[in-house]
């Protein structure tokens, strides 16, 4: 196993460890980050999200930026991409919020997270007043799961923003 993938390990064994509080979360989070130069992508992801869990949005916002404009492997990326619009959803800035999940469901709408873009998406929609939108959003994101009544739902959510 190389070191990266030992690294990753253990940050997903705090991540699972139920028992740990916020503190202690970013106080591991944050030895385990201090094994990599200052500049790794990778690990300012995981500082970041330790204190975007923990409800620190203010502190975390700085540190996603700067994960990626540094390079993330492209499920991270996604990942900090979607983690930063909900945090800076959170902190009021609802509109660039809107323009990271929307260039992010452009550039991978079947993505793996493609889902996870959507969901924030709606929730950074009905927060910027936009609830017609956000519903359609969750309603058509919902139609493949649903074992009937998908071409009823799916005209149903079209219809809520049609003309608009």
């Amino acid at each position: 196993m190389d070191r990266r993938t030992e690294w990753k390990n253990r940050v997903d064994a705090v991540w699972a460890d139920s028992t740990l509080n916020n503190a202690e979360v970013i106080d591991r989070i944050d030895e385990l980050a201090a094994e990599w130069p200052d500049d790794d992508a990778l690990s300012l992801f995981e500082k970041a999200g330790a204190r975007d869990s923990a409800g620190l949005e203010a502190q975390a916002e700085p540190l996603y930026r700067r994960a990626l404009r540094l390079g993330l492997p492209e499920s991270e990326r996604a990942q900090a991409t979607i983690q930063l619009a909900s945090t800076i959803r959170n902190l009021g800035h609802i509109d660039e919020s809107v323009a990271l999940l929307r260039a992010e469901l452009d550039a991978a709408p079947d993505g793996e997270l493609a889902g996870a873009a959507t969901a924030f998406l709606a929730l950074a929609l009905a927060s910027r007043g936009d609830a017609l939108e956000a519903t359609q959003l969750a309603l058509l994101a919902l139609v493949p799961q649903l074992p009937r009544y998908q071409r009823s739902v799916r005209a149903y959510a079209m219809e809520l923003t049609a003309g608009a």
